[in-house]
């Protein structure tokens, strides 16, 4: 594999502070976009599901292509697509400021999906690649992981007092002065890098993968309004598509997704906590944000300072969870994670926390630590447990997970939600509709809990040896072992 130069502490620094960047403008979208929901939905006279696939086609597109992403930068190189990447997302940005209505914002999302997809895994690839070191990683990881929580702190506020000062459009302006000093720092600090061997494109891999996720989350998502014989048809495409990956991946020779990875518990376990996890945040800010503004009547500034008790553990709890995975593995990280989250999803479902400052304030607070140590265990041990030369499938992978997770979240709580409050005042049916989604989230919780104490053992380590064993064993080698 073609890695790139040593380079010196500084500029270490230096590149994993521009591929933060490419994380802040990508989250910092998301968690901007939420707050801004309300007056987008008075607007653009947008329904629940309307609001959903604002956000779900950004996240499905992203989903769907991280994937493709990542092998196409080992291939052609991580710099020049992680730069092309930056180029597509402001322009989308810009295309979605411009939005004439729901139907052109949802496609211009789209666009900026495109562009978002090849930002994340190719930066992280970027990252595993300029840190060797597994301890220099894993701290290098917790930095990564505490911008989401500057994009959680900051995004609610910034995006309170632009919806309130200019509009909700203005929450897309953001992402231009940001993208273009990415950009132009890119170019001129970080180094090109990709793999000696050019894998092979997987095109029906790839449009399984879009069947699967487009399929499954149109279901979901309009299951509530419409007649099921108009949302079986995509149920059925999704299992097709699902048995087609299960079937027609492990017959090539370099497919898009190495089933085999999946043999390592560790690995499997990193998936499956990635997207429960994301699961509980998609559903947990869609929820928040809808109640805080459209039954507590705050404005979209107010609704972003009562989000900060969530934000600010996120920040604080990303680095400490980093160096406990450098130190100590992943499992003590994602033991408090599972704990802290499933505690607050329950104190909402069971308790209706949020009829109550204090117990809001505690809810927000539970989750906003389990968040924070979620993230570094996630992808220390997906990057971990795969071999070097290909550290951009491997980052697609725990980053797919995360869009996946954060997808289906919004689709699930968000149905259940309108299925919940139907045509009624959201004032009045708000609290009771939302408690099966709560308890959803306690239950996403509850499999990071479980996961984290299964995948992280001796058992699990010894199972992803074996699956070490049957993979590119020179390139393996190389690889970090996974810690318990």
């Amino acid at each position: 594999m073609e890695r790139m130069p040593e380079l010196s502490s500084r500029r270490r620094m230096l590149v994993l502070a521009i591929c933060c960047m490419s994380l802040l403008i990508v989250s910092l979208d998301n968690t901007v976009l939420n707050v801004a929901l309300p007056s987008m939905q008075q607007d653009l006279h947008a329904s629940t599901s309307g609001l959903q696939w604002t956000i779900d086609a950004y996240t499905l597109v992203l989903a769907s292509l991280l994937m493709l992403a990542g092998s196409t930068a080992d291939r052609i190189g991580r710099k020049r697509v992680f730069m092309a990447g930056l180029v597509v997302f402001t322009i989308g940005s810009v295309l979605c400021s411009l939005a004439p209505n729901l139907e052109a914002l949802v496609a211009f999302r789209m666009v900026q999906a495109v562009g978002g997809s090849m930002l994340n895994p190719v930066a992280m690839s970027i990252i595993t690649n300029t840190f060797t070191d597994p301890r220099e990683r894993a701290r290098a990881i917790g930095v990564w992981g505490a911008v989401v929580g500057i994009s959680m702190a900051a995004g609610p506020l910034v995006g309170g007092l632009l919806v309130e000062s200019v509009g909700w459009r203005s929450i897309f302006w953001i992402n231009l002065p940001v993208g273009l000093a990415a950009l132009l720092l890119t170019l001129r600090f970080v180094p090109e890098s990709r793999a000696d061997r050019a894998r092979r494109p997987d095109p029906v891999g790839q449009l399984l993968v879009i069947a699967l996720f487009g399929s499954l989350t149109y279901a979901i998502i309009e299951a509530p309004t419409t007649a099921l014989t108009s949302t079986a048809p995509f149920a059925a495409l999704a299992l097709a598509a699902l048995v087609g990956l299960l079937l027609y991946e492990p017959r090539r020779t370099e497919p898009l997704i190495d089933l085999r990875f999946f043999r390592s518990a560790p690995f499997s376990g990193a998936t499956v906590i990635a997207i429960s996890a994301f699961a509980a945040l998609g559903g947990f800010l869609f929820l928040s944000t809808l109640y805080l503004q459209n039954v507590r009547g705050l404005t979209a500034l107010e609704a972003g300072l009562w989000m900060l008790p969530m934000a600010a553990p996120t920040f604080l709890c990303a680095p400490l969870s980093g160096r406990l995975v450098g130190t100590r593995g992943p499992r003590v990280p994602l033991l408090i994670a599972g704990l802290a989250m499933t505690t607050s999803g329950v104190l909402f479902a069971a308790f209706e926390a949020e009829t109550s400052n204090v117990t809001l304030f505690a809810g927000y607070v539970l989750f906003g630590i389990g968040f924070g140590f979620v993230n570094a265990p996630i992808t220390n041990t997906a990057v971990s447990g795969m071999p070097r030369a290909q550290a951009g499938v491997a980052a697609a992978v725990a980053s797919t997970s995360r869009q996946l997770g954060q997808t289906l979240g919004v689709a699930v709580v968000g149905a259940v939600l309108a299925s919940g409050v139907g045509a009624a005042s959201y004032r009045e049916t708000f609290v009771p509709a939302a408690q099966p989604g709560w308890w959803i989230i306690a239950a996403c919780g509850a499999a990071v809990l479980t996961l984290g104490a299964v995948t992280s053992g001796h058992w699990a380590r010894r199972t992803a040896e074996r699956a070490a064993g049957q993979l590119e064993p020179a390139e393996v080698r190389e690889a970090p072992g996974v810690k318990a």
